[in-house]
This record gives structure tokens, C-alpha cells and sequence, in this order.
């Protein structure tokens, strides 16, 4: 897995987190869905860097 690619999906993640926290303080519907979206698309992102791991390990 490119460490590149896992440090943007954790930093997806990280804002995703603040950005949801800023929706709850401001009640901010829509800030809130914001946030979850991006730690959703961070989880894609981790797994799918998680399955070229496996290939990789497995073609090795």
C-alpha cells in the first residue's frame, strides 16, 4: 500500500471527523452529512488500498 495513499484517506477521515463535530456544535444538518460522507469515502479508500495489499502479497 502507498503510504501517500493511506496518510490522504486518514486525513480524509480527520476531516470528515472535525467536519462533523462543527455540524453537531452548529447544528448544521448538512455539515454533519458532509462530514460523514468523507469518513465514509476514507473507509473506501483504506479498504480498497487494503485489497492492492493482498494482491500484491499474493503475487509475491
Amino acid at each position: 500500500m502507498s503510504l501517500e495513499d493511506r496518510a490522504k484517506a486518514t486525513a480524509k477521515n480527520v476531516e470528515g471527523k472535525a467536519q462533523e463535530a462543527r455540524g453537531n456544535v452548529t447544528g448544521d444538518p448538512e455539515d454533519k452529512a458532509e462530514g460523514k460522507a468523507k469518513q465514509a469515502e476514507s473507509e473506501v479508500r483504506h479498504s480498497v488500498e487494503d485489497v492492492k495489499d493482498n494482491i500484491k502479497k499474493n503475487l509475491d
